[in-house]
């Protein structure tokens, strides 16, 4: 490969770059979204009772140079208590001894797999 050839492959990948890094971080967050959903859908996880929490969950795909992000997340309010437990008085003075029922961590190789593999899908069709 000439120099010239080199210096054209490796500006089509930074033209392209920042878009396939967001569709492999999109991709990755919606299996993460996914997951986290099936795990709080029942034990170990916690239980479903209105399906509220569970449709809670969503993903926020962000473009950033020459790459991309993607957030996580829940604004329900009991989402720290039901990953972690809760043991104490709220509050409302309402005393608790609610164990864990993890859902996110569980979630989390299996996303780190994904992205890693998106990831790498997207940079070799960057640097086709």
């Amino acid at each position: 490969m000439t120099p010239e050839e080199l210096a054209a492959r490796l500006r089509h990948a930074a033209e392209h770059l920042d878009t396939a890094m967001l569709g492999a971080v999109t991709h990755a967050g919606a299996l993460g979204k996914a997951l986290i959903q099936a795990n709080a859908s029942g034990r170990p996880g916690p239980n479903v009772i209105t399906g509220a929490y569970r449709s809670s969950w969503r993903t926020e795909p962000i473009r950033i140079p020459y790459g991309a992000m993607c957030t996580i997340g829940t604004d329900a309010p009991q989402g720290r208590r039901l990953e972690f437990g809760f043991t104490g008085v709220d509050s409302l003075g309402r005393y608790y001894d609610q164990p864990p029922f993890p859902h996110v961590g569980p979630a989390l190789p299996a996303i780190g797999e994904a992205l890693q593999q998106s990831v790498r899908e997207a940079m070799e069709a960057v640097f086709e």
